[in-house]
């Protein structure tokens, strides 16, 4: 009996050991998050969630809202005014910058009159640490298309008096500004890169202060971005294409302009970009059970394509219903996850490791494109946040890399944005 014991007290002290190990690096984990600056540069949202009876103080079911970024201890919501694309003329043009309108105005709403003891707007890193300090959370503004500028200059100024502080130039489309990235598809293309009132967007945005998102414009257009632009540039929310060749990535020459402008890529949780084929394989399995739940309440899961031709009502009508299903779904979701494994945390930080080890830790930052279409597994919203830093740490991320990685090189990169429109200015 006694040769039997000693391999059993090895196993035991052994797995004892690991578990302290574990909650020491837990708790290092959790000490680091909640020191740091913690910035999360691209979530979405519906104007329907900034009214006096519906808003972000509640814990509603979008993935970001104020309890959820304080379960997870998120200092910063970079919120968005997106756009989709649509026709290139005046009609089309009117409609989208009205629609940005109501999301400049849904975000001023948030800060001045729904809980403004909550949360502030920032403009500079200077406002940012400030409202941190005060220990308020931080709402910015980012621009996702500049689709709603029509062919209006002044429009730039316009949004950026109202908050913006980061601007693409297109979405999923060619606009009148430049090339999408979506021109891969069936190698159509509109300008060629940046149109001419592109160019002068650009140096429009770099004469005021507004960062240059290269996330969603086409290889070309971006190649334009870099010669024209004075300052550093910006993906917001955007991973490796050397790790997920996705047309959404940046290749790794794309990440050396990126370096040489001293400007900083923000990976995204967002699984096709992250890892196309395990996303496609897990995706395809719960779609399965959405159809099957959907069957028994007489309910028609439809594909996006059909969605999207949808009038808003519509839309809005289908989505109250599908949340039904989706919730209906989870006993066998969980289940599936046993078998299928979604995209993950793991899948994230191998993308930040890889900008890392491409571009240095100062080139690199963190986005979740929440509430819209962002979210994996372990942090599916802002609540579950931690787990960001928790595997950050386990790879050996030391507290002053994680500083930048969570929000340090996004606002270096404001700083020097800013400093560039200043000189400008004044010359």
């Amino acid at each position: 009996m006694k040769f039997l014991k000693t391999p059993l007290l090895l196993l035991l002290f052994t797995f004892a050991a690991n578990a302290q190990t574990d909650e020491a690096l837990i708790e290092k984990a959790r000490k680091i998050h909640e020191k740091v600056i913690t910035i999360d540069t691209h979530n979405d949202i519906n104007v329907d969630n900034f009214t006096a009876a519906k808003n972000y103080t509640q814990d509603l079911e979008t993935q970001v809202n104020l309890p959820k970024m304080e379960r997870g201890k998120v200092d910063v919501t970079w919120l968005i005014v997106y756009t989709g694309q649509e026709e290139l003329n005046d009609a089309g043009y009117k409609a989208a910058h009205k629609e940005a309108m109501t999301k400049f105005e849904a975000i001023h709403r948030l800060v001045e009159e729904i809980a403004p003891s909550q949360i502030g707007l920032a403009t500079t890193s200077a406002e940012v640490r400030d409202l941190v300090s005060q220990g308020k959370k931080v709402a910015m503004i980012g621009v996702e298309n500049g689709y709603p500028i029509g062919t209006d200059i002044k429009n730039v100024k316009k949004f950026y008096d109202l908050g913006a502080r980061y601007m693409s130039l297109s979405h999923n489309g060619h606009s009148q500004l430049s090339d999408s990235n979506t021109g891969e598809e069936d190698d159509q293309w509109l300008h060629g890169g940046l149109s001419e009132l592109g160019k002068e967007v650009v140096k429009e945005m770099n004469r005021l202060g507004i960062m240059i998102d290269v996330s969603h414009p086409s290889k070309e257009a971006i190649k334009d971005m870099f010669e024209l632009s004075k300052a550093p540039l910006i993906a917001s929310h955007s991973s490796a294409r050397g790790l997920c060749d996705h047309s959404r990535n940046l290749d790794d020459e794309q990440l050396e302009w990126i370096k040489e402008s001293n400007g900083v890529v923000q990976t995204v949780a967002f699984n096709s970009y992250l890892n196309t084929k395990k996303h496609n394989a897990y995706d395809a399995a719960v779609k399965k059970i959405y159809e099957e739940v959907g069957e028994k309440i007489d309910f028609k899961v439809l594909s996006w394509d059909e969605i999207k031709t949808m009038e808003p009502e519509q839309r809005k009508t289908y989505r109250e219903k599908f949340e039904r299903v989706r919730k209906l779904s989870q006993p066998k979701i969980q289940k599936l996850k046993e078998k299928v494994h979604p995209v993950d945390v793991s899948d994230f930080v191998d993308h930040v490791d890889y900008l890392v080890e491409k571009m240095g830790v100062d080139h690199v930052g963190i986005s979740s494109d929440f509430d819209g279409g962002g979210g994996i597994e372990g942090w599916s919203d802002a609540s579950e946040t931690f787990n960001i830093t928790l595997e950050l740490v386990k790879r050996g991320y030391t507290e002053a890399e994680i500083a930048k990685l969570w929000g340090e090189n996004l606002l270096r990169v404001l700083d020097e944005v800013q400093a560039v429109a200043q000189n400008m200015q004044t010359k």
